[in-house]
C-alpha cells in the first residue's frame, strides 16, 4: 500500500470516527428524551389520579380523618406538580440539545463531504499528464462540484498579450472572444492576479461575457498562466456555498499546475516524436 493510499485510508477512518461519535451522542440524547417522556407521562397520570382522589374526598361528608387525608393528598399533588414542572423544563432543554446535536451532525457530514470533494478534485487534477484530459477534468469539477453551466478556461498568450479561450462549457469556444491583457474585468483581474466576484450580476448573458460572475486567475507561484471565468450557474444553484470558494482556491493553484505540467509533457512528447522521426530518416 502506497503512502498516498495510507493517508487516504487514514482520512476516511478519521471522518467515519467523527461521524460515529456524533451519531452516538445524538442516539444518547434521543434515549434520554424518551426516558423523560415516559417519566413525564407517568407523572401526568399520577397527577390526574390524585386530582380525582382529592375531588372525591372534598365532595364526601366532612370528617377529621377525611380532612387529614385530603390535606395529605393535596400535598402529594403539589409535590407531583412541582416535579412535573421540573421535568417539563428539563425535557425542553434536552430537546433543544437534541436539535443542536442534530445540526452539528449535519454540519460534520457536510464538512466531511466537502473535504472528500476537495480531495477527489485535487487527486483527479494530478492523475494524468494528458493535456486534453486535464482540461476535461477541470470542466467536470466546475460542473459537478461548483454548479457552473456556462464558463470558459482562458490561457495567457505572452507574445500577443491576450487571453485565449482554450476550453468552454455551455457555449461554443468559437463564440468566446479573446481578451486583451489588462482590458475589461477579466483582463484586469488576470493582470492584477486577483480573483473577481460579481456581487450584482446581470441577467443578460451577453453582458455577463464581459462582466462575469467569477474570474479566477490560474497561478503558479506568482505567474498567472490563465483564468477560469464563470458566466452562469445551473438553475438549481442559487448562490455560492463556502466550499465553492475553497474549490476556487484549489483550482487557482492546482489546476494551473496540472495545465502547465500537462502542456509541457505533451509538447515534449511531440518534439521527442519529431526528433525521433528525424533521426530515423538520417539513419536510413
Amino acid at each position: 500500500m502506497s503512502i498516498q493510499d495510507t493517508e487516504e485510508k487514514g482520512k476516511k477512518t478519521e471522518h467515519l470516527e467523527r461521524g460515529e461519535e456524533f451519531l452516538e451522542m445524538f442516539r444518547k440524547g434521543q434515549e434520554f428524551t424518551q426516558d423523560l417522556l415516559k417519566e413525564n407521562e407517568r407523572l401526568r397520570f399520577q397527577v390526574v389520579h390524585l386530582e380525582e382522589v382529592v375531588k372525591k374526598e372534598l365532595e364526601a361528608p366532612d370528617s377529621g380523618q377525611q380532612s387529614s387525608m385530603s390535606k395529605d393528598l393535596s400535598e402529594k399533588l403539589g409535590q407531583y406538580e412541582v416535579r412535573l414542572s421540573e421535568l417539563k423544563s428539563r425535557l425542553s432543554e434536552v430537546e433543544a440539545e437534541n436539535v443542536d446535536f442534530a445540526q452539528r451532525y449535519i454540519d460534520v457530514e457536510e464538512q466531511n463531504n466537502n473535504l472528500a470533494n476537495l480531495y477527489v478534485a485535487s487527486f483527479q487534477l494530478h492523475s494524468t499528464l494528458d493535456y486534453q484530459e486535464v482540461l476535461q477534468i477541470i470542466l467536470e469539477i466546475i460542473i459537478n462540484l461548483i454548479g457552473g453551466e456556462i464558463f470558459a478556461i482562458y490561457l495567457r498568450d505572452e507574445k500577443a498579450k491576450t487571453l485565449n479561450p482554450e476550453a468552454a462549457e455551455g457555449v461554443a469556444i468559437s463564440d468566446v472572444l479573446r481578451i486583451p491583457l489588462g482590458e475589461g474585468v477579466i483582463g484586469q483581474a488576470v493582470l492584477a492576479n486577483e480573483s473577481y466576484f460579481n456581487d450584482n450580476p446581470s441577467e443578460d448573458l451577453a453582458e455577463l461575457y464581459t462582466n462575469p460572475l467569477v474570474c479566477i486567475p490560474l497561478t503558479i507561484q506568482d505567474d498567472v498562466i490563465g483564468a477560469i471565468v464563470l458566466f452562469q450557474l445551473l438553475q438549481q444553484k442559487v448562490t455560492f456555498a463556502p466550499v465553492d470558494f475553497e474549490l476556487f482556491t484549489l483550482l487557482a493553484g492546482h489546476a494551473a499546475t496540472a495545465i502547465f505540467s500537462s502542456r509541457l509533457f505533451t509538447e515534449s512528447k511531440r518534439k521527442l516524436s519529431t526528433y525521433q522521426g528525424f533521426l530515423d530518416l538520417l539513419s536510413k
